[in-house]
């Protein structure tokens, strides 16, 4: 029960990475906002982990007046925010000169502005009840180039640096700020771009993926479980002298030197 006391809001939360750090953080005894354009999905785990410790908040991360109610129905909720999780993201799949402009913004909205947003938001609170702990979880893509993917890479990137200030700015106020960096793992949304990498190489979904994990060292895919565990450690007081961490949990695959890949 490393987040016994301990009060969540975690963006994202009804799916994927999202939805497997909210059950994680309710086993390990906080209590959990939930945030995502589904209501669906948030309805359906609240339900399912119990709505004394679970709150749906349908919203859009990207909107401000969201993410002003997002924040203070976490407050009503809980009477506090000690963790945030900017997990919520979209991509969209293309060329750098293909991109629609429209689809360009909506991606960075999402991925960087959302984030700035609540923190934005957040990070008052924290101060005031002495201090927090944010968590951002960008990717892999934020660290090296991946083609078809300048959207959803610089909007990334972008995360990892804004992380990084956070921490520099408010480290004096006890709010740690930290990235994770996950590798490949098997959610919707990348089971989404998969498919049109799929489509546009002309090769179905599973040869995609095998091929895609061929040369990472762990040699598979994770499952979005495998990065509740280092959020679990990021948010509780087993990382408390830790701020502006880059942490990627990617199988290995950033250490591959791609000229070495046969």
């Amino acid at each position: 029960m490393k987040l016994e006391g301990k009060v969540a809001l975690i963006t994202g939360g009804g799916t994927g990475i999202g939805a497997a750090i909210t059950e994680r953080f309710v086993a390990e005894g906080a209590k959990v906002c939930i945030t995502g354009r589904r209501p669906e999905k948030l309805e359906e785990l609240a339900a399912k982990l119990g709505r004394d410790r679970v709150l749906p908040c349908p919203g859009d991360v990207s909107k401000y007046e969201d993410v002003k109610r997002m924040v203070y129905s976490t407050l009503d909720f809980g009477g506090r925010v000690d963790v945030l999780i900017n997990n919520a993201a979209t991509d969209v799949f293309g060329r750098m000169i293909d991109l629609d402009p429209e689809g360009w913004k909506h991606v960075l909205d999402v991925n960087l502005t959302g984030p700035f947003l609540l923190m934005k938001e957040a990070i008052p609170h924290m101060i005031d009840s002495g201090g927090g702990s944010i968590i951002n979880v960008a990717s892999i893509g934020g660290l090296r180039c991946m083609p078809n993917s300048s959207a959803y890479g610089t909007s990334k990137a972008g995360l990892i640096h804004l992380t990084r200030l956070a921490a520099l700015e408010y480290g004096p106020y006890n709010v740690r700020c930290n990235v994770v960096c996950p590798g490949a793992t098997r959610t919707e949304m990348f089971e989404v771009a998969m498919k049109e990498a799929a489509k546009a190489k002309g090769k179905d979904l599973e040869t995609i993926l095998r091929g895609f994990s061929a040369p990472v060292p762990l040699r598979r895919i994770s499952d979005p479980q495998e990065m509740a565990g280092v959020c679990v450690f990021l948010a509780s007081e087993d990382s408390s002298f830790m701020t502006g961490a880059v942490l990627v949990v990617d199988g290995g695959a950033t250490i591959v030197d791609v000229a070495g890949v046969s």
